[in-house]
């Protein structure tokens, strides 16, 4: 609406201005030496503006023909450019979707149209790594490396290349260099803690971390966790060359991650080392509540010198109570219960405990009930049974870090690198499953563990016995108990006649390794077979039609036989053709 006013303002004031020209009287001359031209006021100023028109046309001809060949230049310019951020952007879609072919032609038109874009030198990169011409994507990220603009993305691309050739050293050269150059940079900050780690450069590696918590790529409580763990790690590793070191370095790793395992057991053992009994049991009772773990339990037992055993028991049954029944810690002060009983020869005390979950131990509860046959009885039969159930029993939880199970505690996993990645708990591999169990017990294994058997009662029938087929004898075993002197084979004349009546032994009968199953009948004799006859007559059914002997009657099919059959045959083609036509 505003512009329509001013348009009819604009119309009024002209039409005014005109008005007023042609309103003029008098004539207008123009004298130029002997040139003298008269007219009227509103003629000249007419041609005037004419004249200007003109000089306007003109002056904007000229210049356009001045400015075309830029323009030209310009136009050309910009349409490379549309088509390299087309081959660009679909080279990017290429890659994504996986279409190598697609991806390497839409690299080759951005080279060709924007050989100065970072993204056409990025998707020549990628492109190459997808195709696997791993040269060519070195050279591609090398290019990228040089320039301003996209130095670190080259960085990270000819680390990624170093760190698939198995180059440790050049990738942790090339992280080094891109965390100069952007210490907020992610990966690089990553890779620099992770091969420090891997190196053993603990210090180092806490100067990283403190870098990363100055840039803000790790919170707080991450920070102080794994911290302790770096401490930690640096503490085990100079317990024996530096013990200072070692002591200031674990404390302030308790002091950052109290329910740490290993920290609190060093810890502790350095405090009982120095006499302070109260202190060490204090940290060690902050991570048993945390994390119940057989080395705090082992670091509370000794944690005051020269105790005697029953003493350690006693203490140890103090750390179990704290930690109710309906946790899943619980167990692990039980085990640690037993353990101090059978040190203390408190086997009753270690049964007690142990008895819950003997129906279905896992492997220390096994080894632990067959330490406790070997030494109270010196029963080696029931131990090497415990000893074979340990075998097939579950697992007990271990220091597990992806998929990998170590007996010990480590910092770093040594699969992924990744720090305090180790946790206590049971492996993967021995978790409960659907499928039924492929090991089942064995029958040395359910007499060793029975009570023994009564004594056998020999009952002597009257009725004769029928003579049987003697079944395979198997393979005497290594540990089968030798027969006795009046077990005597019965051939089938004297197993008609009547037992006669055993006499009775005044030496006991002793106990047999193996039961029998009374489960378990005994097997039937197998049937004996009909004689096969040597030859197998071949007999035609009633309603068989058999098999037409002289062949197909058609005289077009093609006849099999022998080389008489094959000549009487009709031939095919053009010799069948003529030979039905008389010729």
């Amino acid at each position: 609406m505003l512009r329509i006013v001013l348009f009819l303002v604009l119309i009024a004031l002209a039409a005014a201005g005109a008005a007023w020209v042609a309103d003029q009287p008098g004539d207008f001359v123009l004298t130029w030496g002997v040139f003298r031209a008269t007219t009227t006021f509103p003629r000249f100023v007419l041609g005037l503006g004419l004249f200007a028109a003109v000089v306007v046309l003109a002056w904007s001809i000229l210049t356009t023909i001045w400015r075309t060949p830029g323009r030209m230049r310009r136009r050309r310019h910009e349409k490379r450019h549309a088509r390299g951020r087309h081959a660009i952007t679909h080279g990017l879609l290429a890659i994504g979707h996986g279409d190598t072919a697609l991806a390497r032609r839409h690299a080759e038109a951005a080279r060709r149209y924007a050989p100065n874009d970072p993204l056409a030198l990025l998707l020549h990169a990628q492109s190459a790594q997808l195709e696997g011409n791993r040269d060519e994507a070195q050279r591609a990220f090398r290019a990228m490396a040089e320039r301003e603009d996209t130095r670190l993305l080259g960085l990270r691309g000819l680390f990624i290349e170093a760190q698939r050739a198995d180059d440790a050293v050049g990738a942790v050269m090339i992280a080094e260099e891109a965390i100069k150059l952007s210490p907020s940079s992610t990966w690089a900050s990553h890779a620099v803690l992770g091969f420090r780690c891997a190196r053993g450069d603990w210090s180092g590696a806490v100067a990283i971390l403190d870098s990363n918590l100055s840039a803000g790529l790790i919170d707080k409580a991450a920070y102080r966790r794994q911290r302790g763990v770096l401490l930690t790690a640096r503490a085990l590793e100079l317990e024996t060359m530096d013990r200072d070191v070692a002591r200031e370095s674990v404390m302030e790793a308790i002091k950052l991650a109290p329910a740490l395992v290993p920290a609190a057991v060093l810890a502790a053992k350095f405090e009982s080392e120095a006499h302070q009994v109260r202190r060490a049991m204090k940290l060690v009772e902050a991570a048993w509540l945390a994390n119940p773990h057989p080395d705090l339990a082992d670091a509370y037992a000794h944690v005051k010198l020269g105790d005697a055993a029953r003493q350690r028991l006693q203490r140890v049954e103090t750390l179990a109570a704290k930690v109710s029944a309906d946790k899943p810690g619980y167990v692990e002060g039980q085990l640690a219960i037993a353990r101090a009983a059978i040190d203390a020869s408190e086997f009753a005390r270690a049964r007690e405990v142990l008895a819950p979950y003997v129906n279905d131990p896992t492997q220390r509860v096994a080894l632990l009930m067959a330490e406790i046959e070997r030494t109270e009885h010196g029963d080696g039969g029931r131990a090497r049974a415990w000893t074979l159930r340990a075998v097939r029993a579950r697992h007990d939880p271990a220091w597990t870090a992806d998929g990998y199970v170590s007996d010990r505690w480590r910092p770093v996993s040594p699969v992924t690198g990744r720090l305090d990645a180790f946790q206590w708990q049971t492996p993967v591999a021995s978790l409960p499953s659907d499928r039924g169990t492929t090991i089942e017990s064995s029958a040395f294994e359910e007499a060793m563990l029975a009570a023994p058997p009564p004594k056998r009662v020999t009952v002597v029938s009257e009725s004769p016995v029928e003579p049987s087929v003697a079944a395979p004898t198997p393979a005497a075993q290594d540990n089968a108990p030798p027969a006795a002197k009046d077990e005597l084979a019965v051939t089938p004349d004297e197993a008609v006649k009547p037992a006669p009546e055993p006499a009775e032994s005044s030496l006991p009968a002793a106990t047999p390794v193996f039961r029998t199953r009374a489960d378990l009948g005994k097997p039937a004799p197998a049937p004996i077979p009909a004689p096969i006859p040597a030859v197998i007559p071949i007999v035609r059914a009633p309603d068989d039609p058999g098999i037409d002997e002289d062949g197909p009657s058609d005289e077009f099919t093609e006849q099999i036989g022998t080389p008489r059959d094959q000549a009487k045959a009709q031939a095919s083609g053009w010799r069948g053709f003529w030979s039905r036509w008389g010729a």
